[in-house]
């Protein structure tokens, strides 16, 4: 049986994933929070899989990528998200992530990011026509705020936008193309 570690913090997609996942062998280890992941990797489980969610209540899914590694180098990671963006996309997959999904995805897209293959660079992805402007502008502030490690204030100034501007930016989900 497959060991997968699942961090998401939202109870119903947790549900139906799980059921899911369960049905195709795999036997899974759910974490609502970055400290409950934690927990688990203390105990020594070792996992094969792990599908972590980018943003949970107590931080960010791609911190916890450093600790699964250590504990298994082999490890196939995909980044699941709601707010997904290419510069987290980026930062994810040079933090050694195979692949990185956006939210909806089904179990069958789950499980072919889980197949790609690193040398495979569109598995990562696929960005088949141009984005739109509003969509374009979500993607560079996104890279800025990577860029200033989450800091909000910095980003702010860069970008020579408001604070408070920026927060409510960074609360909407990307506009769709």
């Amino acid at each position: 049986m497959k060991t997968l570690l699942y961090l998401e913090d939202d109870e119903v997609l947790r549900r139906v994933t799980c059921k899911a996942l369960k049905k195709r062998n795999f036997e899974v280890e759910h974490c609502a929070s970055l400290a409950q992941a934690q927990a688990v990797l203390q105990h020594g489980t070792r996992f094969q899989y792990a599908l972590l969610d980018l943003n949970v209540e107590d931080g960010n899914g791609l911190s916890l990528i450093d600790s699964l590694l250590e504990h298994n180098p082999q490890l196939h990671i995909v980044i699941l998200t709601g707010y997904a963006s290419i510069a987290s996309a980026v930062q994810a997959i040079k933090r050694g992530a195979i692949n990185y999904l956006s939210k909806p995805a089904s179990i069958d897209d789950i499980l072919q990011a889980f197949d790609a293959q690193e040398d495979e660079p569109e598995a990562f992805f696929d960005v088949q026509e141009a984005m739109s402007v509003r969509r374009l502008e979500w993607e560079h502030i996104q890279r800025v705020l990577a860029e200033n490690n989450g800091n909000i204030s910095a980003t702010a100034r860069q970008l020579k936008m408001h604070r408070r501007t920026l927060q409510r930016k960074l609360q909407k989900k990307p506009v769709a193309e």
